[in-house]
């Protein structure tokens, strides 16, 4: 056996192509769901530096959805294909977090052994050496075998490259998109240029993973593969192995390809269940890792009123007379007579508030970023009263109840099994109703909530995703279990998109 080549290193490297190839599809189904790139954070149309659609959006606000925007992909492409972002975002998480493990175990060998010096450079005659192997490969050429050692001086660069640099971007821009991590270090976030900025620069970092594995899987055949093929398959230096360890690696990669286009086929088999099994797996480590955050718009100073969005995109539109004729008198009576109705599960006691009441109560304001799962944002100035201080006015928690549903006038946009669509709602856990940036915001950058946006009430939600964040607000109540409400994972966007319950990320 080759120490160069142990076991370890090419089972990491094997189970890097498997979850790599996870991590772009999953990706790619998640990039579909907007297919549109900014570096400006309010997502205006027509300021996109890239976008895969030929669809154009309004300049008005509130006439065209980012669902309408969403696009089909196939299953052959994307993980698992045909409109199902939650599904995508959920593999996108598991491949995440497997990746990270594997390749914590491959840095850590790759150090512990010592044969990070192989692809580190640890001298500056690498860079004429690598503009050498350069030349050779423009020129349709193959340096010989003796710049192998068992990498030539280009290949030590790109995969340092990557390998410390492109991967870790990839990671800290993920991290910046979670809407757990912003509400919480709006400072982190903002370095990177805000969500928009992350976004398409993991979008970028994504584009050099996928030439990297083209040209790295390509290259194994087409450079001294008598050497590189026994190399990676058996660990050895033998010339002679070379048609078996071509064998192998072809039906190798072959049968990893038609693992990933199984994993969408047979997700969407079954996609209730799947989505089950993947909450199931990605949760604890969603806990884990931003469950502490709590967080704190209110407090920071990174992003302030000169960040405020020229444009809001909005998800959902407002109720029309087939949805709720109730809300449309309300609107235009200009919402004097609404009233908001606050009760609990198993009891006939309800509590109702007008909009004055609501002023009444001591008032929020803070500057915050919304993210859509999809991938849009925007930034405005909220003014509202803290969740838990209505629920304050109906009382002390109810007895049994775990936790607080907060329905719209609204109908979801569509369901999953495309029956008649049902009143959109959200459930939150205890934690997120204790939440100091947990409001109903009746005001929008100290103007009175805009129809489109949600008037005359919206749940804003911090640390979460908008799709925790109900608009129109009609009921809020106290209850014991979610399961009992809708198809019973705790919201509307859960329900019809299969989303996780918790929305930190």
């Amino acid at each position: 056996m080759d120490p160069d080549f142990p076991l370890w290193l090419r089972t990491t490297h094997l189970l890097n192509f498997v979850l790599i190839g996870i991590l772009l599809r999953s990706g790619w189904e998640i990039l579909s769901s907007l297919p549109r790139l900014w570096w400006r954070n309010d997502c205006k149309p027509g300021t996109e530096w890239i976008k895969f659609t030929r669809r154009r959006v309004p300049a008005e606000e509130g006439v065209y959805t980012s669902l309408m925007d969403e696009r089909s992909a196939s299953p052959l492409l994307t993980l698992p294909g045909h409109k199902n972002v939650g599904l995508g975002r959920h593999w996108h998480a598991l491949g995440t977090t497997l990746w990270l493990l594997n390749g914590l175990v491959y840095v850590g060998l790759l150090f512990g052994t010592g044969l990070w010096r192989r692809i580190v450079p640890t001298s500056w005659d690498v860079i004429p050496d690598a503009l050498d192997s350069l030349r050779i490969y423009l020129g349709f050429g193959v340096p010989s075998i003796e710049h192998f050692q068992p990498y030539d001086a280009l290949q030590m660069i790109a995969y340092t490259g990557v390998v410390f640099v492109v991967a870790p971007v990839l990671i800290l821009t993920g991290i910046a998109m979670s809407p757990a991590v912003r509400s919480r270090f709006p400072w982190y976030v903002k370095a990177w240029g805000g969500h928009q900025g992350a976004r398409s620069i993991h979008f970028l970092g994504m584009v050099v993973m996928v030439l990297f594995t083209v040209m790295h899987v390509g290259l194994v055949f087409l450079v001294h593969p008598e050497y590189n093929l026994p190399h990676m398959v058996f660990g050895v230096t033998d010339p002679s192995r070379h048609a078996q360890a071509f064998t192998i690696a072809i039906a190798t990669i072959a049968a990893v390809i038609g693992f990933w286009i199984a994993l969408s086929y047979l997700t969407l088999a079954d996609r209730v269940r799947a989505q089950k099994w993947l909450v199931a797996l990605t949760e604890p480590v969603r806990k884990i890792a931003l469950g502490w955050m709590k967080p704190r718009m209110g407090r920071q100073r990174s992003y302030t009123e000169k960040d405020v969005s020229e444009y809001h995109w909005t998800n959902g539109l407002p109720p029309t007379e087939d949805e709720s004729v109730e809300w449309l008198a309300h609107r235009d009576n200009d919402f004097r007579d609404w009233r908001l109705e606050v009760g609990a599960e198993m009891s006939d006691r309800r509590l109702q508030l007008s909009l004055a009441d609501l002023r009444a109560l001591p008032k929020t304001e803070y500057v915050a970023v919304h993210s859509c799962m999809q991938g849009w944002t925007a930034t405005s100035k909220w003014g509202g009263v803290r969740l838990r201080e209505v629920l304050d006015l109906f009382g002390p928690r109810p007895e049994g109840t775990n936790y607080v549903m907060v329905t719209s006038h609204g109908l979801a946009q569509e369901m999953i099994d495309h029956r008649p669509r049902e009143p959109f709602y959200a459930v939150l856990s205890l934690d997120l109703v204790a939440e100091d940036d947990t409001i109903l915001a009746y005001e929008r950058n100290d103007r009175p909530l805009e129809i489109h946006l949600g008037a005359p009430l919206r749940l804003r939600v911090e640390s979460n995703h908008g799709y925790k964040m109900v608009k129109w607000i009609k009921s809020i109540e106290w209850i014991a279990d979610y399961a009992n409400y809708g198809d019973g994972r705790g919201g509307t966007r859960e329900d019809a998109a299969l989303q996780a319950f918790n929305g930190r990320i």
